[in-house]
């Protein structure tokens, strides 16, 4: 044991174990327990436990193995008292028959073996039940932060700009959603696999997304968000080897983030792509961008969505400057995602694709095209387009009142400020 280095430094502590480990401790008990809800719960015992236990007896040498003993003792006893109950009433409900494989006669030998499994596979099983398409977009976001990234209903909320208790009622809602579905704590057979996946990785680029480029306050970027995004899809990465998409949205995501520190200016203004000082960029993250795209592309077949944005993210990383960048390829591959995946936000960016590579009126007629479409009726990014596109041929007044109908629909203050720069521009 190490010496107490007082409570501050044990809180920490056991704050950063619990960051770091959580889903792995969760993802252990929920196998035993079968009800990813009371899985937390145990797991949270453990960690009060480590707080009283360590401010006295100092932090063990292998702080993760502890909390996940005592973690797992603890649904031991929840097991066995489920037994006994179930001994003495014969039927205890619904809560004992969604654990009958475990309380059986041999139930020393049933724990044990569970205990005995991967834990890469407790985690992937956390990864599907978290990610479950039965629960909303917005409980599962909440709850893959609060199950496998180990992060506190505030910091959730801050991240999103909601309300703690909504934060909280998404996440009750979502654990009570589950056990009252009875979703089996399992990854997917073979006939549900790829819609199952698809879920996983939504949630993980809409957690990747938003701190990309913030739908709403301050703050251009928020890079915690991003950070969280990448690290949970490395694991899923590396759990799942042959799924070429995982590689395909760990790609885009490395490549994205290389971005981060050019994104923003020294006011935290934000920087457009073709504007950003290249040296900036992380050519760490976009080497390990590149190797997932090639571990995607190594995998055979067709590439998928997230794979063909790689790819085109690929080619701006490639580009030493602006200039340089390979637009005709660019188009190609939007081409290829819009005959994959069509949608209207792959059209509006294949019209900013066309009118580099051919000039900006190739690119506002497929804009003028999607002035029509319904989901993009409130969306800011099409008349920021049109407005771009427009300025470039010289025709300002019309650019001029794109840009500020832009600005009225960002909910970001700092895009809203880009944009009314770019109609006062507009001006002369």
């Amino acid at each position: 044991m190490s010496q107490n280095p007082g409570t501050a430094a044990i809180h920490r502590t056991v704050e950063a174990v619990w960051r770091m480990e959580s889903a792995k401790i969760i993802a252990t008990v929920a196998r035993m327990v079968r009800d990813v809800g009371l899985a937390e719960e145990l797991a949270q015992d453990a960690l009060v436990s480590a707080l009283e236990q360590w401010s006295e007896s100092g932090v063990p040498d292998n702080p993760a193995a502890w909390l996940t003993a005592v973690a797992k003792r603890r649904a031991l006893d929840r097991l066995r008292h489920l037994q006994l109950a179930e001994h003495k009433a014969g039927e205890i409900g619904r809560e004992l028959d969604a654990r009958h494989e475990i309380a059986q006669a041999d139930f020393a030998e049933a724990v044990d073996t569970a205990l005995d499994d991967d834990i890469g596979d407790d985690l992937l099983r956390l990864v599907f039940t978290a990610c479950h398409p039965v629960l909303s977009t917005e409980a599962r976001v909440a709850l893959t932060l609060r199950l496998l990234g180990g992060l506190a209903t505030d910091e959730i909320a801050r991240a999103f700009l909601v309300t703690e208790p909504t934060v909280a009622q998404r996440i009750v809602r979502a654990k009570r959603t589950l056990a009252e579905a009875r979703v089996p704590f399992e990854v997917p057979r073979r006939a549900e696999f790829e819609p199952r996946l698809a879920s996983v990785l939504e949630v993980l680029y809409l957690i990747f997304n938003e701190g990309y480029a913030a739908t709403a306050g301050d703050d251009w970027m928020r890079p915690a968000l991003c950070e969280e995004a990448l690290r949970l899809g490395r694991i899923v990465a590396e759990l799942m080897p042959a799924a070429s998409e995982v590689h395909g949205l760990v790609a885009l995501m490395e490549i994205q983030a290389s971005r981060t520190a050019a994104r923003v200016g020294p006011s935290g203004e934000p920087v457009l792509l073709l504007e950003q000082n290249r040296a900036r960029w992380d050519h760490v993250l976009i080497r390990r961008g590149l190797a997932a795209l090639a571990r995607a592309e190594a995998l055979g077949g067709a590439l998928g969505p997230y794979a063909l944005q790689a790819a085109i993210a690929a080619c701006h990383a490639r580009a030493r400057t602006a200039e340089q960048t390979d637009w005709g390829r660019i188009a190609a591959l939007y081409d290829a995602l819009a005959q994959l995946a069509p949608s209207p936000i792959v059209e509006l960016n294949r019209a900013v694709a066309l009118s580099m590579a051919f000039g900006p009126a190739a690119g506002l007629e497929v804009a003028d095209a999607l002035l029509a479409e319904p989901a993009l009726q409130g969306y800011h990014l099409l008349p920021t387009v049109r407005g771009d596109l427009l300025f470039k041929l010289g025709r300002l007044d019309e650019a001029r009142r794109e840009f500020e109908r832009a600005a009225g629909l960002t909910r970001n203050g700092r895009e809203k400020a880009l944009l009314a720069a770019r109609a006062r521009a507009c001006l002369g």
